[in-house]
């Protein structure tokens, strides 16, 4: 490999910098909602047609990137290093009311190329083929990471002979476990993080090692169903569209536990959205609509993203934006920060960033692009809740009858968001045939998505030869990296950031540039070192020790909170005394600091969740509640809360019922049994729920009696455990019944 110079580095990185830059430093104006339109048409539009449809603040508008037939039912993207975009395609998701035939393998990976650079694709080729509904794409070098649904498994495809179609197949990570669970309830993501793990929407992370996956599972995390984002910072954001929940997960990494403010980390009305078109078809029933018939709370949040480009106006970067399906639009959000607490508020007052009357309008993921601007994927069809959703006792059914919603399908448009008055970079990436020298300087680019491909391809590669230098960036041995104009917003500090997280994943950080940076004039340096040492935390090392104690009293919010995160990866004798440091630095009980350092601290004294109940319990009970605890923290509390106690929020009905002190979980298991193989419908003790519970036959009875025992035993309740047994034994009563229960063939049917 070819070795560069420090001198050269700095100087190309300074050309890089006034090469790439553009003034995007732009007044923007608000978002105003128009009238809604009451009665709008189901029937299919051009893509020319729908743009007229869709509304955006002023100076914005959309550019068609591709329309069908050149993608059908596009679902997910993810360009190469090369800027060549692959886009999956769910060629049998609901394709008729029932939803018949969506595990055959039909669906496929298309590459899509602008060869004469218009920002119009205008070369497909089919990539992969015979896909079961491909779910999640992951670029690594030329290599093409794709997960299937149903399916655990992980493969790498390549394309050997460069006609576009992959012809190498190789398993990157073993689980022949099949997940049998609601398709809407399965993993996605598989993101490539700024702290070099690969992380997916459900507690699970990966690190690429030795040209294979290997699994970490994560314990009492925050779980997400469509869509992974992440900011500059490594913060992930998730939603859950089951549970009504556009944003979560953002307060702190998986690894630490799960810690959500429900009411501090949302500003105003944040879980109202505001449609401007009326919207029969939500699976909630009328108690999810207002008077003028729009959606009253996000419904199907999903494909959301941190704006992380350089090529829209500049008080975008950093705003998180959610699409809603359901009701024809994206949200965008600003992300404020309370005495450490992350807030995420409506960019706009009862409007949104991006609002259609177009009936078939269905946004489902956003990404920013090598150019960068944001990227939409439009699904573009009449149907969009999954068949568990449209059964024909439903509310749903009859308002997808009766607009004909059931025969648009086999469309779909990717769009890209521009400004008028900022034009997209042109520069094609041809990162694959970059020198390590190249890939260095893409650290400090002013796009993100530069930034991540350069040092993702520099692990993937173990480019060895680049260390000597990355630590002299990371140092700030580059003299203008020093100057105040650089601070704060300039990409270098950014770089500094990135050639550091290169750094821990070419396995070249040492002890010395970590204590250097832990005294770093930049609060956001400090806390990346701190993140970085946590390998030396867990060897308990005294140096490392030392500054730490130091920073127990630094002066930035943030820096504190991550120590009283990375000590997790200590000892109780070594932490708790810093810990009471940090936590005396607190302003109040509820902010970020405090309720941090007390799950840092539940950790280290149990060894789990601090509100996990076990010592009334036998060992084999004992292993199933623990496991379980798992199961429900990544899957039902996204409509139960992690309490059990339900969800609510904006003054907004229960999205399900309460578990604690239920007498449905107390009582007879069978009958709870009942509940969560077929599900419940109707009022509950008198109230009506926008969530019916879906069906879980297919869940095998192992999951299912782990997951009821943790309810029974804790979340308030004192019932006894279930075993698959039990689970078994009223299998065979009921049969595969699929149709949900009321309260009153509950009380019949449990007599037999």
């Amino acid at each position: 490999m070819r070795k560069f110079s420090l001198a050269l580095v700095a100087s190309v990185l300074v050309v890089a910098l006034a090469c790439n830059s553009v003034n995007n430093d732009v007044a923007e104006k608000p978002a105003i909602r128009p009238p809604v339109l009451s009665d709008p048409s189901p029937l299919p539009l051009s893509p020319e047609e729908s743009i007229k449809k869709i509304h955006l603040p002023e100076g914005y508008r959309l550019e068609l990137v591709a329309a069908e037939p050149m993608v059908q039912e596009p679902v997910a993207i993810e360009w190469d290093a090369d800027g060549n975009l692959y886009v999956a395609e769910m060629l049998t998701y609901m394709q008729d009311v029932d939803g018949r035939g969506e595990d055959e393998p039909l669906s496929r990976i298309v590459k899509l190329e602008d060869t004469d650079g218009d920002g119009r694709m205008d070369k497909r080729t089919v990539y992969l083929d015979s896909l079961v509904l491909p779910r999640i794409m992951l670029s690594l070098d030329d290599r093409l990471i794709v997960q299937e649904t149903y399916a655990n498994n992980l493969f790498a495809y390549r394309d050997t002979d460069h006609d576009g179609k992959a012809d190498e197949k190789v398993q990157v990570l073993h689980d022949d476990t099949p997940d049998k669970r609601n398709l809407e309830h399965q993993r996605s993501g598989l993101m490539w993080n700024l702290d070099n793990w690969i992380y997916t929407s459900h507690p699970i992370r990966y690190k690429w090692k030795n040209n294979q996956l290997e699994i970490d599972s994560l314990r009492d995390v925050p779980d997400g169903q469509w869509g992974l984002g992440h900011d500059d910072y490594g913060r992930l954001f998730l939603s859950s569209a089951g549970g009504e929940v556009a944003a979560k997960g953002f307060q702190q990494m998986p690894a630490y536990g799960e810690l959500d403010f429900e009411k501090e980390q949302y500003a105003g009305d944040f879980h109202e959205p505001w449609p401007i078109i009326a919207t029969p078809d939500v699976q909630g029933g009328k108690i999810r609509l207002r008077d003028d018939s729009t959606l009253n709370h996000f419904t199907a949040s999903c494909g959301q993203t941190i704006f992380r480009g350089d090529r829209l106006p500049k008080g975008m970067e950093g705003d998180l934006f959610i699409c809603e399906p359901v009701g024809r639009l994206i949200r965008r959000a600003k992300v404020l920060t309370n005495d450490g607490v992350r807030v995420v508020k409506n960019a706009y007052d009862k409007a949104e960033f991006i609002a259609s009357t177009d009936m078939n309008f269905r946004p489902v993921n956003l990404a920013t692009g090598p150019d960068g601007c944001m990227y939409i994927v439009d699904m573009y069809r009449g149907i969009i809740q999954e068949g568990a959703w449209v059964r024909p006792d439903s509310y749903l059914r009859p308002q997808v009858l009766r607009f004909g919603l059931d025969k648009n399908i086999r469309r779909g448009r990717i769009y890209r968001l521009v400004h008028e008055a900022i034009p997209p970079d042109a520069k094609k990436p041809s990162l694959l045939e970059d020198s390590p020298g190249q890939l260095v300087q893409y650290l400090s680019h002013p796009n993100g998505w530069w930034r991540d491909n350069a040092q993702k391809l520099l692990i993937v590669r173990n480019e060895q030869s680049v260390v000597p230098d990355l630590k002299k960036i990371v140092s700030g041995e580059i003299s203008f990296w020093n100057k105040p104009a650089f601070r704060k917003t300039s990409p270098t500090v950014l770089g500094r950031i990135h050639a550091l997280w290169t750094l821990e994943g070419l396995q070249a950080v040492d002890k010395d540039l970590l204590i250097k940076l832990m005294q770093d004039p930049l609060p956001e340096l400090r806390r990346m070192a701190v993140w970085v040492s946590e390998p030396l935390i867990e060897a308990g090392d005294p140096e490392i020790f030392e500054q730490l104690t130091l920073l127990a009293n630094d002066e930035d919010t943030d820096v504190r909170t991550q120590l009283a995160q990375s000590l997790r990866y200590s000892t109780p004798e070594k932490a708790t005394p810093l810990l009471e440091s940090v936590i005396g630095t607190a302003n109040n009980h509820k902010g970020m600091i405090y309720q941090a350092a007390q799950i840092t601290m539940g950790y280290l004294t149990t060894g789990f969740p601090v509100d996990i109940q076990t010592d009334h319990l036998n060992e084999a009970d004992k292993a199933l509640v623990i496991k379980g605890a798992e199961n429900f923290k990544s899957l039902c509390s996204s409509c139960h809360g992690s309490d059990g106690k339900g969800l609510q929020f904006g003054g907004s009905a229960m999205v399900a019922p309460p578990l604690s002190g239920s007498k449905r979980v107390n009582g007879d298991p069978g009958r709870l049994i009942r509940i969560v193989l077929s599900g419940l419908t109707g009022p509950v003790d008198g109230k009506e729920y926008p969530s019916t519970m879906p069906p879980m036959l297919n869940s095998d009875d192992q999951w299912l009696a782990e997951v009821l025992s943790y309810i029974r035993t804790n979340l308030g309740n004192a019932a006894s455990a279930v075993h698959p047994a039990d689970i078994k034994k009223v299998r065979d009563v009921v049969g595969r019944r699929w149709d949900p229960w009321t309260l009153e063939e509950l009380e019949q049917d449990g007599k037999r």
